[in-house]
């Protein structure tokens, strides 16, 4: 008897395995079996209008794929965002448009089909527009950037002369003051009205507040933005530069937004410049650095550890304020190869020399002398360029100073001493326009 029993139960025990085998394998495939897509999330919309382009900003935690179109009368911009679905920060964007952004009028969004948002950009005129991403950098996740470029961009030229500050009538084109060129020679007897007077040419400095836009700078413990600082710093030398009645001003940006390295060489170039002046706020890793620096461009490496460091970091403002690489690699043979001339870095020695003098008066020098190290900004081949720290943000008490409306007002009229005293030593030379 036994032994019937266990020849009856042998099936049954078989049974039950394959059952347990059965139910395991299923539950093993509902594991390894691909879990729907889940759609990316917009994390913040940024939005930076410019007179020279606009450029909004998606912030998102996923690489995301678009697709984009112009439709023409009226002009829009259409773009299609695949992996996405419309969350509440994105409908933000619609409100993040302004009345006086140069290049919107409106925009629109909304879910187009499952898993695709589009954006419609109502345009007040017709843009050349720049669709691409930006990987993971700092503090920014990925990014979807739209850069909308006028087709008709701005001339810079044009730009000084509607605001009255490119004018070639003699009388605006006064010599400097006789008690800054000490080495004056002795005036000539009056020529005869027939002859054309002899007078020297305007000056032209671009100033060029660093960083914008996206890219902040450096941060201080109180949270000042580097960005914001020097762009006061800038707007307080320009008017003072204006006031001068043999110079005219230009400024790389005048509002926050982000302007590429080698655009701000192009601009300098574009009006003539006779000096290029870039102005920073230090940062270093200890709060306790302080002082004011004046750096020039080397040809054969930084002349200390801490100006090739100063100088890695502010070269890298194109990867945190975001540069389409593709277009900037047209760009990169044009301007930002070092074809910076012997004689311009002599020059850029001697004009920050003389700044230098002039900002130690008002200020404790980090060093006693110009530094010099590979800043791509500074490598315009034909004008000679300089790049002031007007002092550490990452120190409390020199961030206190950078936002003094004093202090600032005392560092741009320093910075203009030095211009002034560099050019009553070296009269700029007449010189054929640019190409």
């Amino acid at each position: 008897m036994p032994r019937s029993t266990e020849i009856r139960t042998k099936p049954v025990i078989a049974r039950t395995r394959r059952t347990i085998l059965k139910a395991g394998g299923t539950l093993l495939l509902s594991v390894i079996a691909p879990l729907p897509a889940r759609a990316a999330q917009i994390l913040a919309v940024r939005v930076w209008p410019a007179d020279d382009y606009t450029r909004v900003t998606l912030e998102n935690d996923a690489d995301l794929k678009t697709s984009h179109f112009i439709i023409k009368d009226p002009e829009r911009l259409v773009v299609d965002i695949e992996g996405l679905d419309l969350n509440p920060t994105l409908k933000q964007l619609v409100a993040k448009i302004q009345p006086n952004d140069p290049y919107i009028k409106q925009v629109r969004v909304g879910q187009n089909r499952p898993n695709v948002v589009r954006l419609v950009f109502d345009l007040k005129e017709e843009v050349d527009p720049q669709v691409f991403s930006l990987k993971p950098v700092g503090g920014y996740q990925h990014r979807l950037i739209f850069d909308l470029y006028p087709v008709n961009p701005p001339d810079p030229i044009a730009a000084l002369i509607a605001k009255g500050g490119w004018t070639s009538a003699p009388q605006a084109r006064a010599e400097l003051p006789p008690d800054l060129m000490p080495n004056r020679k002795p005036e000539a007897p009056e020529a005869p009205k027939e002859q054309v007077q002899d007078v020297m040419r305007m000056i032209t400095i671009t100033l060029d507040p660093g960083h914008g836009g996206e890219d902040p700078g450096a941060i201080g413990h109180g949270g000042h933005r580097e960005k914001d600082v020097v762009l006061s710093i800038a707007r307080r030398l320009k008017a003072k530069i204006e006031q001068q009645p043999n110079m005219r001003v230009m400024l790389t940006r005048d509002a926050d937004y982000f302007v590429p390295l080698h655009v701000r060489v192009q601009k300098a170039r574009k009006v003539q410049a006779d000096l290029f002046v870039s102005i920073h706020a230090d940062a270093w890793i200890e709060p306790t650095a302080r002082g004011s620096s004046v750096f020039a461009l080397s040809e054969k490496g930084a002349s200390s550890t801490a100006a090739r460091w100063l100088a890695r970091k502010e070269n890298e403002a194109d990867l945190i304020g975001g540069v389409n690489i593709h277009e900037q690699d047209r760009q990169l043979a044009r301007v930002l190869l070092d074809l910076s001339t012997t004689a311009q870095i002599n020059d850029s020695l001697k004009l920050g020399k003389a700044v230098l003098n002039e900002i130690g008066d008002i200020n404790r020098l980090h060093k006693g002398r110009v530094e010099q190290a590979g800043f791509a900004v500074l490598k315009a081949p034909d004008i000679p360029s300089i790049l002031i720290e007007t002092a550490f943000i990452s120190n409390p008490q020199e961030e206190a100073k950078l936002t003094d409306d004093g202090y600032q007002d005392r560092m741009a009229e320093a910075i203009l001493k030095g211009i002034q005293n560099y050019f009553a030593r070296n009269p700029p030379m007449s010189k054929s326009r640019m190409t």
